[in-house]
């Protein structure tokens, strides 16, 4: 198979798709917390990510300069902007409303960061390694028989001739398929399950000394002076696509008559030996992909495997070139043979059929395909083959490529039935961690409603809410502008006079139109938070009668400024401020300034404050009940109606997985500082379901599993207390948000007025027994070791009914 890659441009190789997800995790995440480790659910962290540039350097001119220079000039002045709006705000506040607000910001930073673990979590690609042990074990497309000490051993010729020279001796004085061929080894002392682990040593790479019973090290030498020690697994399966030697199959891709290529025939023997057939192994086939493995079970059910071995001749798979084009052949074997998904292997020159993007491409007016979209058809055909870590590298690849001009073709393809999953969730953290850049460009006005909404929804949209604000109002007379084109009659369209032509101005729209078209949008945004608060836009929208009630502080004077932003501070008034890290980062500097001159005067006051909680904080409950009864004796087979329950195995690893994320570093962290437990642990539950590979709607299984399997209530936590009052625990749900139907603005979920309690260091989540007690118990009735709280513990209190401004005073201040 000939063909001339294009060396052009940046070449993506991919050694294991799951290593890629700690980079996207720095990408967006907004605090310097430390990572969890286990973001890839477990893998080992062997190989990484690698990109390989080309080697000539671009010389930049002196434009490009001047112009990343005034890049440079133009986001440090929005900053300084930020920071300035910030800081006007918070001028008249004293330290504990800023302290407050602080600690807003710093539990939103910690549930983004589970958010973003949650987002990119996804069940863990099969490796190469697991593969082979598996293949060993189910000896799938087995050709030979190992006869040791009487016992039969079924392999496959072309692993181990490939990976050590004692068998490539032994086996080449015995051709054919289906020989029994007698091993004799010289090394003392070595019995039938030593022979198995050293074969799955060759299969696998890795010896298993417990199954193997060795006991001796002086056994293990001897074998390695009598067998030779072979190379890394990787680098024998790289010479056995290379070469192709100890070939049984040949891929064929099948389609109409195409013209022969000359070039392509040269060009054909550097590389796999045929023009349009390539050598393959059968058993490595059917190891890493289903979809190969049914086929060659099936040819051999059919009895046209028989007919091959009879002949002596290769299996030929026939692969139709309409589904799978040619051009993507040698990035299929490479990511089946060494677990690389490598672009430059595309051949740009194939005579392959058009598939249908390249048809796409061509309508569009664009010659070649670009690598985000090639990695789109390439996860399809993975997802045909059924190929896991082709998939993810493709995956990966869609994702490093989203920019502002590819943020729309990659929502819509993701979006589609073929499409991914996990690639949405990537252009939609995209979408709100660059909303600001999105916001000044002409994608803007091409977003659907239903994404902007989606990205108006997050409390960690990375805009301020005058930019917020400006967007959602320039998409809104796109849409009418467009909306009054297409009402236009055919004779004026596109004409002197037709809208397209002569523009409209912003006096001509109809603003109670302008106002339907924004109903749905225009909630979203948080117009108590825009700051200035005196800007010219939001005067303009309240004007036009697009902000039906105007922001807080034009009621109430200036304290209702500080009201819309700090809980606590007047009930009904305060929204919850979104994660914008610039507004954070110059907050917590501005609190820094305010802590050497009234730190002592806060913890005097705190001091002397009461300890005894309102009533309304009694019935608050951090934890809920993971235990609920249903009327029915039968437990549901569906989940939510929609999703199949899986089998108690894999739920039970489920709640282990679970277990196992509530004890990360972050997640402790995000427990001792979130006011709000329930949302901690619906974004752990997403993250489980998603590693698990289950649909969102699966949460529900984590927050209930008793209802599910009640051979389960044993192994949850905990749920033997909470049984007795689960029907007066309220169920945890997903975090959701409520719009004031009388306000255009964001209303928080319901939240019980009072103290916070002080941050708990190293809290174990499992533990649910004491938290359900104090649910439906007040705190005062709870035996009296807890009613009278140290010294310590009063300084950590709160110094009023809900102001939570003195628990940040009683730790150090250490901001990244």
């Amino acid at each position: 198979m000939g063909a001339n890659a294009s060396t052009g441009g940046p070449s993506e190789k991919i050694p294991n798709p799951q290593y890629r997800t700690s980079a996207l995790l720095h990408r967006y995440s907004s605090v310097d917390t430390p990572l969890d480790p286990d973001v890839g659910h477990g893998l080992p962290h062997t190989l990484t990510a690698t990109r390989h540039h080309s080697d000539k350097k671009k010389k930049s001119s002196a434009f490009a300069t001047v112009r990343k220079k005034l890049t440079r000039r133009k986001k440090g002045s929005k900053s300084a902007d930020h920071a300035k709006a910030i800081r006007e705000l918070t001028c008249n506040w004293d330290a504990r409303d800023i302290n407050a607000l602080v600690e807003e910001y710093e539990a939103g930073a910690a549930l983004k960061e589970l958010s973003i673990q949650a987002d990119l979590a996804r069940p863990p690609s099969s490796l190469l390694q697991q593969d082979l042990s598996d293949l060993y074990d189910y000896k799938y497309c087995t050709d030979v028989d190992l006869i040791f000490q009487d016992a039969c051993f079924p392999v496959h010729r072309a692993i181990l001739a490939a990976r050590c020279p004692f068998f490539r001796d032994l086996l080449c004085r015995a051709p054919g398929y289906g020989q029994e061929v007698l091993v004799d080894i010289k090394t003392a002392g070595m019995d039938i399950p030593m022979f198995s682990a050293l074969l799955r040593y060759l299969y696998t790479g890795e010896f298993d000394t417990e199954g193997s019973r060795l006991e001796n090290l002086d056994v293990l030498v001897h074998l390695g002076d009598e067998f030779g020690i072979p190379n890394a697994l990787e680098q024998d399966f790289k010479i056995l696509l290379e070469t192709g030697d100890y070939y049984d199959a040949i891929l064929v891709f099948s389609s109409e008559a195409v013209p022969p290529d000359p070039n392509v025939t040269e060009a054909c023997a550097n590389d796999y030996y045929f023009d349009d057939e390539l050598r393959c192994h059968k058993a490595i086939l059917s190891a890493r992909s289903p979809f190969f493995r049914n086929m060659l079970q099936k040819r051999v059910r059919t009895g046209e495997e028989m007919t091959d071995r009879t002949l002596q001749t290769p299996t030929r798979i026939v692969l139709d070139e309409t589904v799978i084009p040619r051009r993507y052949a040698r990035v299929l074997l490479q990511a089946i043979y060494l677990d690389t998904v490598d672009m430059s292997l595309i051949i740009r020159e194939s005579p392959s059929a058009t598939s249908l993007s390249e048809v796409q491409a061509m309508v569009a007016g664009r010659g070649e395909l670009s690598q985000a979209e090639e990695a789109m058809e390439l996860f399809q055909i993975a997802q045909f083959l059924e190929l896991s870590v082709l998939a993810q590298g493709c995956e990966d690849i869609i994702a490093e490529s989203i920019t502002v001009d590819m943020l729309i073709p990659t929502l819509q393809w993701s979006r589609q039935p073929h499409g991914s999953e996990w690639a949405h969730r990537q252009a939609l953290l995209y979408l709100k961690e660059e909303f600001s850049q999105v916001a000044s460009s002409p994608v803007l006005c091409e977003l659907g409603k239903d994404y902007l909404g989606e990205a108006l929804q997050s409390d960690y949209l990375q805009a301020s809410e005058l930019e917020v604000l400006k967007a959602v109002l320039k998409w809104g007379e796109h849409q009418l502008v467009r909306r009054m084109e297409e009402r236009e009659p055919n004779l004026v369209s596109n004409t002197a006079h037709s809208v397209s032509k002569k523009g409209v101005k912003r006096r001509d729209l109809d603003d109670v139109e302008l106002r339907e078209i924004l109903s749905e949008v225009l909630p979203y945004v948080r117009v108590d938070h825009v700051l200035p608060a005196s800007h010219d836009v939001l005067s303009g929208a309240i004007k036009r009668g697009l902000v039906s009630s105007p922001p807080s502080h034009m009621l109430g004077g200036d304290t209702g400024k500080a009201n819309a932003w700090i809980p606590g501070k007047s009930s009904g008034m305060y929204i919850k401020p979104r994660l914008f890290q610039p507004y954070m980062d110059e907050a917590k500097a501005i609190l820094e300034e305010h802590l050497d001159a009234e730190i002592e005067l806060v913890r005097l006051r705190m001091m002397r404050m009461s300890h005894i909680p309102d009533t309304l904080y009694m019935v608050d409950d951090k934890t809920p009940s993971r235990v609920r009864h249903r009327p029915s004796a039968k437990p549901p087979a569906f989940i939510a109606g929609e999703v199949p329950v899986p089998n108690v195995d894999k739920v039970r690893s489920m709640l282990g997985r679970e277990k196992e994320l509530r004890r990360i570093p972050l997640a402790q962290r995000a427990y001792g500082i979130c006011p709000d437990r329930g949302l901690v642990t619906y974004q752990i539950h997403l993250r489980v379901v998603r590693e698990f590979g289950l649909p969102d709607a699966a949460v529900e299984l984590l927050q209930y599993p008793g209802d599910y399997y009640l051979e389960l209530l044993d192994d949850i936590p905990g749920a033997g207390a909470t049984a007795a009052v689960a029907l007066a625990v309220p169920p945890m749900s997903a975090p959701a948000r409520h719009l004031d139907e009388t306000r255009f603005s964001f209303t928080p979920s319901p939240r019980p007025l009072g103290p916070r309690p002080a941050p708990v260091q190293h809290v174990d989540p499992l533990d649910v027994t004491e938290c359900t007690r104090r649910g439906v118990m007040p705190d005062i009735a709870v035996p009296a070791t807890s009613a009278t709280p140290s010294v310590g513990r009063q300084m950590q209190r709160s110094p009023e009914l809900g102001d939570r401004g003195g628990a940040a005073f009683s730790r150090s201040f250490s901001y990244s």
